[in-house]
């Protein structure tokens, strides 16, 4: 797989890793594909854990996406001990035989688990088929048995980890994989892995793609839905690529609370608490850093933009103009074409649909990334004399933010987006031959 990578993307697949205790991870191809690449990966975890997750707002959710919040429903978000991923059909729009299958999915890993109903589901893919129920069930039991087959050393966690997450790839182009250790005002450390998936069809409203995260935080169901909100509303809620949301967005998180040595009575329940907080903040950190590599490789792609608005009066009305940014074609081929056409950022502006905006108090900078100065382009409702050489050599780069400052409050937000180029066109076109 790393021979396909394409090599400006290879530093951002990671060679080592730190896992949380208590969890395996495997990736594997059971015929999904016809390229031979992987498409079923198995996530499981030795002990019972607490899970949360939030789901697309399309109309039309897929199959696993409905199975899924019915166990987490049924069970309160507790006893859950496993994550169950295909990649190349997404089993959305697929009727009753649908989530048919995407039961019969979760109950094939339930029944090595030892406990039913005890496996969240989640597909991506082409929208509209049915997936080879068999070849999963056998790919299923192929794999929980390569997981519990792997030793706890650092090199093979991460081996493992690396194949789950080659195996949630569609037209990705590299697998996005993180892990990293944190530590609580209390004193305990503790560990996250995170897996997301993405390239196209992503304008979360979570929802967003696919993403995953575990962690052996001990926690309550009632801290993690709301550490898990609070975290995708700034993280995998807060990236665009293309306006289009998926039948099957899902940013699910198990936490199995294995970090605690036996008989200590640590877990994270008081969301005022500063172990909740500190935790809450990691999430959306990580999170945050999961989402950003969804946008990185955006399909087509030339350019990583961050768009920062600040000067509000909620966050709300900064993340609804930072969204409206993000998603304008118009603002996004500028992007493309190296245009420092920032009447079209400022448009986007004013149908967002904010109305506490006051033109006269706006201003709008590009901020290069090399650490040299902004460059003004609109200062409290009046253009600047642009140098043009300058923006084009700030638009030149593949990485630059866009700053909006309203300069009516003190909350801001920040999306993550790219351009639009030709070779997006390119591969929609021919998704599926």
């Amino acid at each position: 797989m790393s021979s396909e990578i394409p090599e400006a993307k290879k530093h951002l697949v990671p060679v080592k890793g730190t896992y949380p205790k208590g969890f395996k991870a495997t990736g594997i191809h059971c015929g999904i594909k016809k390229n031979g690449r992987k498409d079923l990966s198995l996530i499981i975890s030795e002990r019972p854990c607490t899970s949360s997750a939030v789901f697309t707002t399309n109309i039309f959710k897929a199959a696993p996406v409905l199975l899924s919040r019915e166990i987490l429903d049924k069970r309160n978000g507790q006893n859950i001990y496993s994550l169950v991923t295909n990649s190349g059909c997404a089993n959305a729009v697929t009727g009753t035989k649908g989530l048919a299958n995407a039961r019969m999915m979760s109950d094939a890993v339930s029944k090595l688990n030892g406990v039913e109903e005890s496996s969240l589901v989640m597909s991506t893919g082409v929208i509209g088929q049915h997936i080879p129920i068999e070849k999963i069930v056998n790919g299923i039991n192929q794999a929980y048995e390569l997981a519990k087959q792997q030793n706890t050393s650092d090199e093979e966690l991460h081996e493992g980890w690396i194949k789950s997450a080659e195996s949630f790839m569609t037209t990705d182009t590299f697998p996005k994989l993180r892990s990293k250790k944190f530590t609580l005002p209390s004193g305990l450390t503790y560990s996250m892995a995170g897996i997301s998936k993405g390239a196209g069809m992503i304008h979360p409203n979570m929802a967003t793609l696919l993403a995953t995260v575990v962690t052996d935080v001990p926690i309550t169901v009632k801290a993690l839905n709301e550490a898990l909100k609070h975290a995708a509303d700034r993280s995998f809620n807060a990236i665009s690529i293309d306006n289009d949301m998926s039948t099957n967005d899902t940013f699910a998180i198990l936490a199995n609370g294995a970090a605690t040595k036996d008989g200590e009575k640590l877990i994270i329940d008081d969301i005022n608490g500063g172990d909740f907080i500190q935790f809450r903040d990691d999430l959306t950190e990580f999170a945050a850093d999961l989402a950003k590599l969804v946008v990185r490789d955006g399909e087509g792609a030339t350019k990583f933009v961050t768009i920062h608005v600040k000067g509000a009066k909620t966050f709300a009305d900064a993340k609804q103009i930072a969204s409206t940014i993000s998603t304008s074609s118009l603002v996004k081929t500028a992007l493309y074409g190296q245009d420092a056409n920032w009447g079209r950022i400022l448009c986007a502006v004013g149908y967002a649909g904010v109305s506490s905006v006051i033109p006269g108090k706006v201003s709008v900078s590009f901020v290069p990334t090399d650490g040299t100065a902004p460059l003004r382009l609109l200062t409290l409702g009046e253009p600047e004399n642009v140098d043009e050489a300058r923006a084009s050599e700030i638009l030149a780069m593949e990485e630059l933010e866009i700053s909006v400052n309203l300069d009516i409050g003190n909350q801001e937000a920040k999306m993550w987006t790219c351009d639009y180029s030709h070779e997006y066109i390119t591969i929609n076109a021919d998704y599926r031959t």
